[in-house]
């Protein structure tokens, strides 16, 4: 029999583990594996879920289905993602309660995005001379968006963390990140060869999108302190491998 991974009952795996949620010793460590796993997430779950996509549509007509397609597709996504990070992360909290906050969170999240930047774009379509700020105020409603799933998040994180309210507003802090990085490349692009740019661009953003989103919230997790009122998770890690 298993021992559920959020009793009390768990017994610290050291006397003493620190006043962090990450031990210091295990910080170099556990900043290389959440970011290479959330790499590894971004990867396998964006292939999973277009290939997922392409071969429903591929036999149901594409007008009744493309939306729920799409949702599907996005579950997919968010469940392969946070389950990659959750592999690292239930040595010290609920692996289990992170694959579904952070699913549920970064559902919340897209669909907010998704629908923002539909309703900019439509009033933005009605005035064409204020394409710049329609476009500026698309990029700040996808950034606060990630307000969504840092609240999803810091549901878990209390639990484990003290004073983790701050989380909140981390994946707002990724995102905004991102949107930086998709800016600078803006203005390089005429720099990069007419034939290569479109692949470049593309992978150049792909893969800097995947390591924001797994070094910050590294940074993050390293710097909560964790609840003196609740055990150390870290022997509860065979219960998430096994189970």
């Amino acid at each position: 029999m298993h021992t559920d991974s959020n009793s009390p009952t768990h017994i610290e795996s050291t006397p003493h583990p620190g006043k962090f949620l990450i031990p210091r010793s295990h910080r170099q460590k556990f900043f290389l594996q959440f970011t290479l796993m959330t790499v590894l997430g971004w990867v396998v779950g964006g292939t999973a879920s277009i290939g997922l996509e392409k071969s429903i549509l591929g036999n149901l007509p594409p007008a009744d289905s493309f939306h729920w397609v799409k949702i599907l597709g996005n579950i997919v996504f968010a469940l392969v993602f946070a389950g990659d990070q959750a592999l690292v992360l239930h040595r010290y909290i609920s692996g289990w309660l992170w694959i579904l906050a952070t699913s549920i969170g970064w559902l919340m999240a897209n669909s907010m995005a998704i629908a923002w930047v539909k309703y900019i774009s439509s009033i933005a379509g009605v005035s064409p001379e204020l394409a710049f700020s329609w476009g500026f105020l698309s990029t700040f409603s996808y950034i606060l968006t990630g307000i969504w799933l840092g609240l999803c998040q810091w549901l878990v994180l209390r639990r484990y963390a003290k004073q983790a309210w701050l989380w909140i507003f981390l994946p707002s802090v990724s995102f905004f990140s991102i949107s930086l990085f998709v800016w600078f490349l803006s203005l390089v692009q005429d720099l990069i060869p007419e034939v290569n740019r479109t692949p470049i661009l593309y992978w150049s953003e792909q893969t800097f999108t995947a390591i924001i989103l797994g070094v910050i919230p590294a940074i993050g997790l390293c710097t909560l302190k964790r609840n003196s009122h609740r055990p150390n998770q870290s022997s509860s890690s065979s219960s998430f491998t096994n189970s």
